[in-house]
C-alpha cells in the first residue's frame, strides 16, 4: 500500500484485506496510522476474518495466544483510532485519532450482518465466492444500522473481469484465471499460468462446472460484452463500487484490461 501510495497521487489505496486474526490490532492501527500520516485522505482499512491461507500456513502466521474473535478484534481496533483518552495506558501511535474509512470484507452471510451491525461499508468477494452474493447484501442493506461515520449502507462487489480489444483475445486470456482457479479446485495452487488455446484439454467436465461455480460473475470480452457484463451485475446487485480482479499472465495484458474496464464504466 505504501508503494501504490507513494507513486500515485489522487487515487485511494486500501487493504483488500487484512486478515485480522493474523495481526495485533494495535499493529494494524499503527501501520495504517503511519500511512494514513503520510497520505492524508489517501488510505482505506478493509478487514476480513478469514485466515487466508492453509492451515499449516495460518498456524505459522499465528502469534503468542489466539483466543479472540473478530468481532472483539474489530472493536479493539476501533478503539485505537480513536482520539486517545487522558490516561489511556496503550495507545497507536501514530493511529489515534486518526480518521479513515474501515471495511468490513466478506464471502459469507456472516460478514453481512456484523457489517450492519456497526455501520460500516460491506465489501463482498464474490470474486472468488460468489455462491451468497445476493442474500449476504439483502441482510447488510435490511439490517444496516447507521453510524457516525456512515448513514446508509454502501456495498463494493467484486468482480472477475478479464477485457481485450475483442471478445476472441479475452477468451483466451482469462484461460490464465481459469487454471488458476482450477488448481484450487485440485488443491494445487500456483503461480498465475500462461494462457492456453484449449481448455478442454486441461480441465474435466466436472472440473470446468466447479470452475464455472467460484466464477459465476465472471465477465470476459472485448469492450461492448465487457460494459455490458458489468452493468447486468450493477443492476443486479445494486452495488455502490465495483472492485476487478484482472489477472492476465503478461503485465501488458493486464493493464490494457484495466484500461479497457475503466472506460466502460465511464
Amino acid at each position: 500500500m505504501g508503494h501504490i501510495a507513494d507513486h500515485t497521487k489522487t487515487i485511494r489505496v486500501g487493504s483488500g484485506g487484512i486478515m485480522l486474526p493474523n495481526h495485533a490490532p494495535l499493529v494494524v492501527a499503527e501501520q495504517i496510522g503511519t500511512l494514513e500520516s503520510l497520505h492524508p485522505g489517501r488510505i482505506d482499512l478493509g478487514l476480513g476474518r478469514a485466515p487466508g491461507t492453509d492451515p499449516l500456513t495460518m498456524r505459522a502466521l499465528r502469534r503468542g495466544l489466539q483466543g479472540e474473535e473478530f468481532d472483539e478484534q474489530v472493536a479493539e481496533l476501533l478503539a485505537y483510532l480513536q482520539p486517545a483518552k487522558p490516561g489511556q495506558a496503550v495507545r497507536a501511535i501514530p493511529g489515534a485519532g486518526i480518521d479513515v474509512p474501515v471495511w468490513i470484507l466478506g464471502s459469507s452471510t456472516w460478514s453481512a450482518h456484523f457489517a450492519a451491525a456497526i455501520g460500516r461499508p460491506y465489501a463482498f468477494a464474490s470474486h472468488f465466492a460468489p455462491g451468497d452474493l445476493l442474500e449476504a447484501l439483502a441482510i447488510y442493506r435490511r439490517e444496516f444500522r447507521p453510524s457516525k461515520q456512515l448513514d446508509k449502507p454502501h456495498v463494493m462487489v467484486g468482480v472477475p473481469a478479464l477485457a481485450a480489444e475483442s471478445d476472441e483475445k479475452a477468451e483466451f486470456l482469462a484461460t490464465s484465471m481459469y487454471q488458476r482457479f482450477l488448481g484450487i479446485v485440485r488443491n494445487h495452487r500456483t503461480a498465475l499460468p500462461p494462457p492456453v488455446e484449449d481448455m478442454d484439454k486441461v480441465w474435466t467436465p466436472a472440473e470446468r462446472l466447479a470452475v464455472a461455480d467460484r466464477m459465476a460473475l465472471m465477465v470476459v470480452g472485448g469492450p461492448e460484452r465487457v460494459r455490458a457484463g458489468l452493468e447486468e451485475i450493477v443492476g443486479a446487485t445494486r452495488a455502490d463500487e465495483l472492485i476487478i480482479v484482472s489477472d492476465a499472465y503478461e503485465r501488458a495484458d493486464r493493464l490494457r484490461s484495466y484500461e479497457i474496464i475503466a472506460k466502460c464504466r465511464q
